[in-house]
């Protein structure tokens, strides 16, 4: 049954995982890493398509579509089928126990919304926001070093993600929870007391023990959750400073949050008149300690080392034509040594 499966939607460093472990921590729920299931099949050529694939992509979808005319109830068919793939994957990830919520928490479905609609009609959505310019510094400093510009052009996040989630809010059709990050960390048991009868389920206090809640290795975060020991507000206006202290990142993003509509931002959970108040309070306040509040850690984690390197080798391959053609060439010398036939 779908309403046995539920789906945790935001964007990345919106507060996804936290209020992961936040659910997961109920007896019935069984959440974890990302599972990225649905994503990859909204784009097998039916839905939508991808741009390369090692196989012809365009051919595949005109001969899926095709296909799929010819059964007895054509599209609703298909998203049956859809359906039950997922949801197989899904009770075998819980045993088949039918008391048991899956969750599956995927940022990235936020971006394909309308296809798990049509997959899974009878689902419940629980939406997190948090502050764009709060989601960006976080993503710039936990991938980029800090560098506003190469995340931009690396991840968009404010015109992926808004107004997607925006047009998601305002389905009617959807059953969907709507939650902000700084509402959440601010009162964590009235809002864990809400989710519980959203999912029908009975509050149990561990929840809010989020250090301490069952938790397994995959993707997720791999840095926010770690930095704190529960559930700390010390997050909520962390950006803020950051923009006092830095004006061009301020200037930077104002530039970025004026491409997205008003009204998407509304929707999303922050009215545009106020967007960017807590920042001029910072700077009318004009305080030392405060723009000292702002400083945030730069340690460095194996995961960060590793996106560091990995966008450092990335630019260099795109750059350098003698690099890139001695990777093409490894990598046809390891396609080679490790096929099977």
């Amino acid at each position: 049954m779908d309403s046995r499966v539920v789906f945790l939607i935001g964007a990345p460093r919106s507060g996804t995982t936290m209020l992961e472990r936040i659910i997961s921590g109920h007896s019935q729920v069984m959440g974890g890493p990302e599972p990225h299931l649905l994503t990859p099949l909204a784009h097998l050529g039916v839905w939508k398509n991808v741009d390369k694939a090692p196989y012809d992509h365009i051919v595949a979808g005109i001969g899926q579509k095709d296909f799929i005319q010819s059964l007895p109830n054509r599209d609703l068919d298909y998203w049956h089928a859809c359906n039950r793939y997922a949801q197989t994957l899904y009770n075998c990830a819980t045993g088949n126990n039918p008391d048991t919520v899956y969750l599956d928490k995927t940022p990235e479905y936020a971006t394909v919304w309308p296809f798990l609609k049509k997959v899974f009609p009878k689902a419940k959505y629980i939406v997190i926001s948090r502050h764009p310019a709060a989601i960006f510094s976080s993503f710039a400093n936990s991938f980029f070093e800090g560098d506003y510009a190469l995340t931009q052009k690396h991840e968009p996040l404010f015109e992926r993600y808004i107004p997607a989630i925006s047009a998601m809010l305002q389905d009617p059709d959807m059953d969907i929870f709507h939650i902000r990050y700084e509402d959440l960390v601010s009162d964590p048991q009235r809002y864990a007391q809400e989710l519980c009868q959203f999912l029908n389920l009975q509050f149990e206090p561990e929840m809010l023990c989020v250090d301490k809640s069952k938790s397994t290795s995959g993707l997720g975060d791999p840095i926010g959750i770690k930095k704190y020991k529960g559930l700390s507000k010390q997050s909520i206006e962390r950006w803020a400073h950051e923009m006092v202290e830095n004006p061009n990142n301020y200037q930077f993003l104002k530039n970025l949050l004026a491409r997205i509509s008003a009204d998407d931002l509304a929707t999303y959970g922050y009215a545009p008149e106020l967007v960017w108040k807590p920042v001029s309070d910072l700077l009318s306040q004009n305080s030392q300690k405060n723009r000292q509040a702002g400083n945030h850690s730069s340690s460095w984690t194996s995961y960060k080392l590793q996106r560091k390197t990995i966008i450092t080798l990335r630019n260099f391959a795109q750059n350098n034509l003698l690099f890139r053609n001695s990777l093409s060439k490894l990598r046809l010398a390891c396609d080679v040594l490790l096929r099977e036939y």
